[in-house]
């Protein structure tokens, strides 16, 4: 999945980012189903050095179902959810897997926050975890 690039709806946002995601999950905490308009969320974790955006996405900040801060940032003009930043992973940019240009390489590694998950979603044989592991 190295070398991935992807953007908002309309283009105004763009990103790139160099090397291997350090995770790729699926996101099921009662935040990300709002945020994202539906029963998850498919995100990349990339340290934040290996990510360059071109343009100002918005941001808005909450405050997570773990209680902790997280900034959620989105296209001003088209609304397009695209990263989040997490004060529980502070030096770890997440990328919504939708965003990407090719979502063909996108496979996820966890289910998180599986206890606030929709009843009729199925994580198969893929790791659950009830809230954040680790």
């Amino acid at each position: 999945m190295s070398g991935q690039t992807g953007g908002c709806l309309c283009g105004e946002i763009r990103y790139a980012f160099e090397g291997e995601p350090a995770a790729t999950m699926v996101c099921h905490c009662t935040h990300c189903q709002k945020q994202s308009g539906s029963a998850f969320s498919t995100i990349i974790g990339a340290p934040e050095g290996q990510v360059e955006i071109t343009g100002d996405p918005a941001r808005y900040r909450d405050s997570g179902e773990s209680g902790r801060s997280v900034e959620r940032q989105f296209c001003n003009t088209c609304g397009s959810p695209l990263f989040t930043r997490a004060e529980v992973s502070p030096q770890m940019l997440w990328i919504k897997a939708g965003t990407l240009d090719d979502t063909t390489q996108f496979t996820p590694s966890a289910h998180i926050w599986t206890r606030s998950k929709q009843c009729w979603v199925e994580t198969g044989d893929i790791p659950a975890f009830d809230t954040n592991p680790g």
